[in-house]
């Protein structure tokens, strides 16, 4: 039996992104993606796109080598904070609380079975409009950008690990999220992991790391409203002399339409469509891909590029 979803966590939050390109990478987010700066501290630059409500959800932050600095995930109150910090301690993965960021309150800071640095909080700060960015719509954050790409919010996240089935038993036993789908291989291992906390069909993916490393990144994906955005940010990413890996094209896996970037720090990026699939089944069961259903490639035949499987952040000999 497939362990029951804990609905104490709402949503990703942000997103901590190392650079040893600030200033490029700050250009690239602004003028080519379309985010706004809502503060600046010390070596990091805080951002977030037009309908994210909370103060941010991407933070750029200056370093010798690419990477993710952390991750955070919102709960839906403060008792399901307690609950799942309950639950982190009893692991020994905890690190301890700490008064939060820019932007949001308390926090528990931990880390995942693969070192992975993230954070759990509940108290935030709503981004409050100006009047250069008040929106014609109260229900939107802030006013359409009509800047580059566009994006509208954050959407996933996918990270790198060793060991998949720890990170896996983590996330399903002790975060309480729902898996949505496997690849598993002939082997019987798995390979990849999809994960939900709320009717989005995911919020993160976690695939194996083929150099054995622990604790790496492999993008963030903030989302436009259709797939002729996402087309047309592949326009705009070619005109601006952007590195695009691969796409547009679907997944078949979520079934997500993507564009899969370099930003000028050396992290990849997604592009995506907000359309994609929603679950709204309370008996959802998770659907398994096998080896050679992978190795057809995407949803319409596209091979996946090598690098999709070996580029990741920070670099390692491989």
């Amino acid at each position: 039996m497939e362990p029951e979803p804990i609905w104490d966590i709402a949503h990703l939050a942000h997103v901590e992104m190392l650079t040893p390109k600030l200033d490029e990478s700050l250009k690239f987010f602004v003028d080519i993606m379309g985010l706004s700066v809502t503060a600046e501290q010390g070596d990091s630059y805080y951002l977030r796109a037009y309908d994210d409500y909370e103060h941010h959800t991407l933070k750029l932050t200056a370093a010798d080598q690419p990477g993710m600095g952390h991750f955070a995930w919102r709960t839906r109150s403060p008792q399901a904070l307690q609950r799942r910090v309950d639950a982190i301690e009893k692991t020994g993965l905890g690190k301890g609380w700490t008064d939060g960021d820019l932007g949001h309150g308390k926090t528990y800071a931990f880390h995942s079975p693969d070192g992975h640095n993230v954070e759990i909080y509940f108290d935030t700060e709503w981004y409050q409009h100006k009047d250069d960015d008040k929106p014609a719509l109260k229900n939107q954050a802030s006013k359409f950008p009509g800047r580059g790409v566009n994006l509208r919010r954050i959407d996933h996240l996918n990270l790198l690990a060793k060991d998949i089935p720890a990170i896996r038993d983590f996330h399903t036993d002790v975060l309480g999220a729902r898996l949505t789908e496997v690849i598993t291989f002939d082997d019987g291992s798995d390979k990849g992991v999809w994960f939900s906390v709320n009717n989005k069909s995911y919020d993160l993916a976690i695939t194996e790391d083929h150099t054995g490393t622990r604790g790496r990144f492999h993008h963030v994906t903030f989302v436009v409203n259709s797939r002729e955005e996402v087309l047309l940010a592949a326009d705009i990413c070619l005109e601006n002399g952007v590195f695009i890996e691969t796409g547009p094209h679907k997944h078949a896996i979520q079934q997500t339409f993507f564009l899969y970037v370099y930003e000028p720090g050396g992290n990849r990026f997604e592009v995506a469509n907000a359309t994609a699939r929603l679950i709204m089944a309370p008996d959802w069961k998770t659907i398994r891909w096998g080896e050679q259903e992978r190795k057809k490639g995407q949803a319409w035949g596209l091979q996946t590029v090598k690098s999709f499987h070996t580029h990741g952040t920070p670099p390692v000999d491989s």
